[in-house]
């Protein structure tokens, strides 16, 4: 009896089987959820693009010879917090252990949790508690991998938006922020490390004072052309720098000053900026967001183009609510609405 119970354990997979079940994402705000299984990537809240390269293939011929990291007190923190409402042992398993055969762990080893993880992502509140409690718990073993930092500081993302209290919020972004980061110094030729990090730094900026938003700002849209320029078919980044466009052709009077006063080279874009953004997001995927066809016709309104603003305004009225910020924009809509019939 003892024997077979040993053989049992020896056998036991490292970590959590796949699952079938997850719904849609329902994150919002800056958490663009890019990359993800195979040959797709998971879009803000869901939608799904075209993945111009997995990073299963580029890591494959390349392994880290740098040590693991240890996991952080405030990471354990919220860790524990957050594994109260998981049903840990079935969601992530435990704490997988370095191979056998001595060494750093390989893409053979950490291939079936990656996947895995991006499954939980892209599924609804409880898919993505149990991919970040996934993620957490193997850390010490494969967080010396880029494949896996840049999955943990989306994971980060999604907490940072699925609760609701703020300084819980501010240390996800935080806590993801600093997974990023440690994902780019291990190259900076992967245009998922490069998005995570600009959204991470916009969920932080929004617990800064205005300096540090501001600052945020370039970070963003510095990483996001990254991205871009490493994975220009990804409607995700495209549709994320088109917001930040539009939100910059709107700041207040006191933060063009303040960026002025700090910066040789202000925050600058128009709206004709995001416009552009937005369509090419469209173009390479039709239907991609419900958000980002409002964001359409509001550009288009805002141009004096109220013709084609009807026009995008009814293309958005088709799609469903996907993520939080498709249902945020509900009032856009009945504005415009109103605004576009007189």
């Amino acid at each position: 009896m003892e024997e077979t119970q040993r053989v049992a354990r020896r056998r036991r997979f490292p970590f959590a089987r796949e699952r079938s079940d997850s719904t849609g994402s329902s994150s919002v705000y800056f958490t663009a959820t890019s990359g993800a299984t195979f040959t797709d990537a998971e879009s803000e809240g869901g939608y799904t693009t075209a993945n111009a390269e997995s990073d299963y293939e580029r890591d494959s011929d390349r392994e880290s010879d740098d040590g693991e990291d240890e996991v952080s007190c405030e990471t354990v923190k919220m860790g524990r917090k957050d594994s109260l409402d998981l049903e840990v042992e079935m969601a992530s398993g435990p704490v997988a252990r370095a191979p056998e055969t001595g060494g750093f762990p390989g893409l053979d080893d950490v291939l079936p949790l990656l996947q895995q993880a991006d499954e939980l992502h892209q599924g609804g509140e409880q898919g993505k508690r149990e991919g970040f409690q996934l993620l957490l718990n193997n850390k010490l073993v494969y967080g010396s991998r880029q494949d896996f930092l840049w999955r943990l500081a989306r994971a980060y993302s999604d907490m940072c938006e699925l609760t609701e209290e703020v300084s819980e919020k501010k240390s996800y972004a935080l806590n993801g922020k600093k997974e990023a980061e440690t994902a780019l110094e291990k190259g900076d030729e992967n245009a998922e490390c490069h998005q995570w990090y600009a959204v991470l730094c916009g969920q932080l900026a929004e617990h800064e004072s205005i300096q540090r938003r501001i600052q945020s700002g370039f970070s963003f849209k510095e990483h996001i052309e990254k991205a871009i320029a490493l994975q220009p078919e990804n409607p995700m980044a495209h549709f994320l720098l088109g917001r930040w466009c539009y939100q910059v052709s709107h700041l207040s009077w006191l933060e063009k000053k303040t960026a002025t006063a700090l910066f040789e080279s202000p925050l600058s874009a128009t709206v004709e900026d995001a416009l552009q953004s937005f369509l090419k997001a469209e173009e390479l995927q039709p239907g991609f967001s419900k958000a980002g066809r409002v964001y359409i016709s509001k550009c288009y309104r805002e141009l004096g183009k109220n013709s084609e603003a009807r026009q995008w305004l009814e293309l958005a009225l088709e799609l469903p609510d996907i993520t939080n910020e498709d249902s945020a924009f509900q009032k856009d809509l009945e504005e415009l609405k109103v605004i576009l019939r007189e």
